[in-house]
């Protein structure tokens, strides 16, 4: 007999997925906190339990620290957002991260640009 396979993960990746969508909406239309300027939201992990919820966002123009400190703070009010268009039975508690890949994405950039120009002057 054949084990069954889980449809666990896909399920958690589903529901990562609909928080990162409906937060988006919450944050953009109903979030009134001065601090949280424009917010992109780059991911979500949940965790197996549905208990906690890292959502990493990146920002367009803003300070990140006091964006993420606004956020963390209005996260109850997001949480019982999400509780009213979620159809799960955890919703989880939220926790703002900034995230820097953008950033490092960047710097990578300038770096490549940098080493190919001094290369082409060397040749």
């Amino acid at each position: 007999m054949a084990a069954k396979k889980s449809s666990t993960p896909n399920r958690a990746f589903k529901v990562a997925d609909q928080i990162q969508r409906d937060l988006s909406e919450l944050i953009a239309r109903e979030l009134k906190d001065p601090r949280v300027g424009l917010v992109t939201l780059q991911g979500v992990e949940v965790t197996p339990d549905y208990a906690h919820a890292k959502v990493f966002f990146s920002l367009l123009t803003g300070d990140p620290q006091q964006t993420q400190e606004g956020l963390n703070q209005a996260a109850g009010f997001l949480r019982s957002g999400l509780f009213k268009r979620l159809h799960i039975h955890t919703v989880p508690t939220l926790h703002f991260v900034y995230d820097r890949t953008s950033e490092k994405a960047a710097d990578m950039n300038a770096l490549i640009a940098k080493a190919v120009s001094s290369r082409a002057q060397d040749d």
